[in-house]
C-alpha cells in the first residue's frame, strides 16, 4: 500500500503517483482470470499484463507517465473499460480514463480554517445550470455575492461522471471522476480553492446507495451490488455481503480523496436511508471516522452531513450510545410543515402535515414525527432526536429534491404568489433554530424551474425515463404536463437569470436574505441552538398568530419573532416593554407595505415582526 505524506493513506484503486514519475495502477476485478492495462496514446493501444497483489487486486507500475496519459482495462480479454477509480474521463463514461496526479495542483489555501459548525448556512446549486458556462469556473465569479449575501457553505450537486452533459448528477457511474463537461478535476480544485480565497466553505454531494443505469460497468469487475436489497434507483450497493471489503474501501477511499485531495469541507451523503449495511460496522460510522481523522491531520473540520428519510438520531448519536456520530442530517419535515401550510398541498406525504400548530412544533423539535403515526406511512415513524443541538440538523425551504421532483419543477414563490408569504417563509428559515439551506435563486425569487433531466446515450433507456416521469405524475395533471426530461430546453429553462435589479422585489427579497443572515451572525440569540419555544398565539377566524422566542439572558437577551399566518392584519399581542422592533419582514426596502418607523401596533398579512433588546443592532428599515 503506497502512504501519502504525513502517513495517511492514499487511494488503492486507479492511477496512483508513487514519486520520480511513475505510477501505480491497481484495480480490483475478483471475476479476472488476466487483467491487461490498456496504454492509449497516438500510436496506438499497448496492453501490458497486471500482475496479482492478493486478494482480486491486480497492478501494475510504469515510470515516465505524463498526466493526461489515457489509458483503460480489459478483464479475460474483453472490451476496453473505464477504470472504476478513474478520476478523469475526457471522453465519458464509455471512454478510456486519463491519469491525473491532483497533489501536483498549488494550493493558495495554507491558512484556511474552515468554517465552524454552527456558523454553517449552505447555499445548494447546480453546476450546470448556476452559470451560463454551466462549470466549475462558471461558478467562481459569483462566489463574492454569496459571501456579501451571507452564505457560509457552498454545497453543489453530485459531479461524479455521468452519461451526456445534463444530469442532477445522480446517475452518476465514476464516482471519482469530476465530471469532464464541468471542467473535470482541474476545474473542480480551482473551484474549491477559489472558495477558500472568498472565506466560503464548499461542500459535496456524493451518491454511496447506487450508481448509474448507463455507462456502469462495476458489476464486470467485482460484486459492488448486493441482490438482497434494492433501491428506487437499482441495485443497493454492497457493504455487507460477500466480497464487500474492497467495496467498503472504494467508497472509504473516495471519502478520503474529497476530503484530503481535493480540500473539500465536508460531504453531504445523498438518501443513507437506501444504504443497507447490517454489518457490525456500519459504512456510515466507518465514512465519520475517515472524516475526522483527515480533519485532525489538516487541522480544519470535514463534515460529513446526511440526507435521511428515516427521522432516525442514530445517525448523529455518539457511538457510545448506539450511532454513527455524523456531524448534521437534513430534517425533512420542517419543510414539509412550511410548504403543506403555506401552499395547501396534500398529496403524497404531505397528507401528514399542513397544521399551522406543526409549524409552532417544528421550531421546538427537528422530527415532528419522533415513533408518531404518519397516516402516509400508515405506521408509527420516527424516535425523539434527544440531547442533539439545533445545529445537527439542516433545513430548507426549497431544494433540488422538493422542486425538481414536481412535474415542472415549480419553485415555491410560482406555489405562493404573494411576495409577502415568500418574505414570510424566509423569515420561518433564517430565522429557525437550525442550519439554514437555500437553493440556488431562492434569495432573490428566482423564477426560471428546475426540472428534472438528463441525457443518456441509450435510446430504450431515454423512453423508459421519459414513460416513467409522465407515469409518475398522471395522478397530479393539476401540476402540468411533464417535461420531456431528455430535451436540451428542459435543462435550458432551469439555468439561472442570476438577476435582481434595483427597485424590484427581487432586490427586495435578497436583501430580506442578507439582512436575516446578518442577523444570525449579529443577534446572540440566534447563534443559542439549545434554548427555544414556540406557540400558537391565536387561531381564530382571521387565522393563526406564531411567535416563536429564541435565546435567553446567557446570551444578551432574547428575541422574540411574531409571524402572522393569515391573510388578514391582526393584533399584535403584547410584550415585554424593554422590546425594541428589530425586523420586519414588510418593510418597504424589502418591497413590502410598511413605509414609517415606529412602535408596530398591529401584523400587516403575512408578516414577521422580530424583538428584541435594544442592544442589537437593528434590521427596521421602512423606507
Amino acid at each position: 500500500m503506497i502512504e501519502m505524506k504525513g502517513g495517511l493513506r492514499t487511494r488503492r484503486g486507479g492511477a496512483v503517483g508513487c514519486g520520480h514519475g511513475s505510477v501505480h495502477w491497481r484495480v480490483w476485478a475478483p471475476r479476472a482470470r488476466q487483467v491487461s492495462l490498456v496504454c492509449i496514446d497516438g500510436a496506438g493501444r499497448r496492453a501490458i499484463p497486471m500482475q496479482p497483489e492478493g486478494q482480486g487486486h491486480h497492478g501494475h507500475v510504469e515510470a515516465g507517465v505524463l498526466p493526461g496519459q489515457r489509458y483503460a482495462y480489459r478483464l479475460d480479454g474483453g472490451p476496453e473499460r473505464p477504470d472504476p477509480c478513474s478520476l478523469w474521463q475526457p471522453e465519458g463514461v464509455h471512454g478510456p480514463s486519463a491519469v491525473v496526479l491532483p497533489e501536483q495542483f498549488w494550493w493558495t489555501d495554507r491558512d484556511w480554517k474552515g468554517v465552524r459548525r454552527q456558523d454553517l448556512v449552505f447555499y445548494e446549486l447546480h453546476v450546470g445550470t448556476f452559470s451560463p458556462e454551466g462549470t466549475f469556473a462558471g461558478v467562481i465569479p459569483r462566489l463574492r455575492d454569496l459571501r456579501e449575501l451571507g452564505i457560509t457553505a457552498v454545497e453543489i450537486m453530485p459531479v461524479g461522471q455521468f452519461p451526456g452533459r445534463r444530469n442532477w448528477g445522480y446517475d452518476g457511474v465514476l464516482p471519482y471522476a469530476a465530471q469532464d463537461s464541468y471542467g473535470g478535476p482541474q476545474g473542480l480544485q480551482r473551484l474549491v480553492d477559489a472558495c477558500h480565497a472568498e472565506g466560503l466553505a464548499i461542500v459535496l454531494d456524493v451518491v454511496y446507495n447506487h450508481f448509474g443505469p448507463e455507462g456502469n460497468y462495476l458489476a464486470e469487475f467485482g460484486r459492488y451490488f448486493n441482490d438482497r436489497y434494492q433501491t428506487p434507483w437499482g441495485a443497493a450497493v454492497n457493504y455487507d455481503g460477500h466480497g464487500c471489503d474492497a467495496v467498503r474501501d472504494y467508497v472509504l477511499d473516495n471519502v478520503r480523496m474529497w476530503l484530503e485531495e481535493f480540500h473539500f469541507d465536508g460531504l453531504r451523503l445523498d438518501a443513507v436511508h437506501a444504504i443497507f449495511d447490517l454489518g457490525a460496522r456500519h459504512i456510515l460510522r466507518a465514512i465519520q471516522e475517515v472524516a475526522e481523522e483527515v480533519g485532525s491531520h489538516r487541522g480544519w473540520p470535514a463534515f460529513v452531513i446526511a440526507e435521511s428519510d428515516l427521522n432516525d438520531p442514530r445517525v448523529l448519536d455518539p457511538r457510545d450510545r448506539g450511532g454513527h456520530a455524523l456531524e448534521a442530517q437534513w430534517a425533512d419535515d420542517f419543510h414539509h410543515a412550511a410548504h403543506a401550510f403555506l401552499t395547501g398541498e396534500r398529496a403524497g406525504y404531505y397528507v401528514d402535515f399542513g397544521e399551522a400548530q406543526q409549524l409552532a412544533d417544528a421550531f421546538e423539535r427537528p422530527f415532528l414525527y419522533a415513533w408518531d403515526y404518519s397516516p402516509y406511512r400508515g405506521r408509527k415513524h420516527g424516535a425523539p432526536p434527544e440531547g442533539l443541538s439545533g445545529d445537527r440538523f439542516v433545513v430548507c425551504l426549497q431544494n433540488h429534491d422538493q422542486v425538481g421532483n414536481r412535474a415542472r419543477g415549480d419553485r415555491l414563490n410560482a406555489m405562493l404568489g404573494s411576495p409577502a408569504k415568500q418574505r414570510l417563509a424566509a423569515g420561518l428559515l433564517l430565522l429557525s433554530p437550525y442550519l439554514p439551506l437555500v437553493f440556488m435563486g431562492e434569495e432573490y425569487g428566482e423564477e426560471n424551474p428546475f426540472p428534472f433531466f438528463c441525457s443518456f446515450g441509450d435510446p430504450r433507456l431515454v423512453q423508459a425515463v421519459r414513460e416513467g416521469r409522465k407515469k409518475e405524475f398522471d395522478a397530479f395533471a393539476w401540476q402540468g404536463e411533464v417535461p420531456d426530461p431528455h430535451g436540451e430546453d428542459t435543462f435550458e429553462s432551469a439555468r439561472l437569470s442570476w438577476s435582481w435589479p434595483e427597485g424590484t422585489p427581487r432586490a427586495g427579497l435578497r436583501r430580506l436574505y442578507r439582512d436575516l443572515l446578518t442577523a444570525r451572525r449579529r443577534w446572540p440569540a440566534l447563534r443559542d441552538f439549545e434554548r427555544r419555544s414556540a406557540r400558537l398565539l391565536d387561531d381564530g377566524e382571521a387565522g393563526p398568530v406564531l411567535e416563536l422566542v429564541r435565546g435567553g439572558e446567557s446570551s444578551g437577551g432574547a428575541i422574540r419573532a411574531v409571524f402572522n399566518l393569515g391573510d388578514r392584519p391582526r393584533r399584535l399581542p403584547g410584550m415585554a416593554p424593554a422590546s425594541s422592533t428589530l425586523f420586519s419582514s414588510e418593510a418597504a426596502s424589502y418591497g413590502g407595505s410598511r413605509h414609517h418607523a415606529g412602535p408596530v401596533a398591529e401584523l400587516l398579512p403575512f408578516e414577521c415582526v422580530v424583538f428584541g433588546p435594544s442592544a442589537f443592532p437593528a434590521f427596521f428599515r421602512p423606507g
